[in-house]
């Protein structure tokens, strides 16, 4: 990310100025920029909307593969479950006397 610019001549001139010791002012001025740290500008936040906007977008996609592989299991073991269903039906028929005889 991109520090700010933060004149501290200027802002000690301005306390100066303003009434301020001219030690003051340059301690003030200097205690000012080393606690600002690294601020983020607009174009650091538009990036990292950026990123974060394709990482959901990757996201969901994976999502809705794994979505669809889970449809076709179901449906695998949908299928699974009638055709084991009907083999039972059949055989229990057949044992006591529905079908074959």
């Amino acid at each position: 990310m991109a520090e700010a610019a933060f004149d501290t001549l200027k802002a000690a001139r301005d306390l100066e100025a303003a009434g301020v010791e001219q030690r003051q002012a340059e301690a003030i001025a200097t205690a000012i920029h080393d606690g600002q740290g690294e601020l983020a500008t607009k174009t650091d936040i538009a990036r990292l909307e950026t990123a974060t906007k394709a990482d959901l977008q990757a996201a969901k996609a994976d999502l809705r593969a794994d979505i669809a592989g889970l449809k076709v299991d179901m449906l695998k073991l949908a299928v699974g479950i009638v055709v084991a269903n009907t083999a039972l039906t059949v055989g229990l028929l057949r044992a006591f006397g529905g079908i074959g005889q």
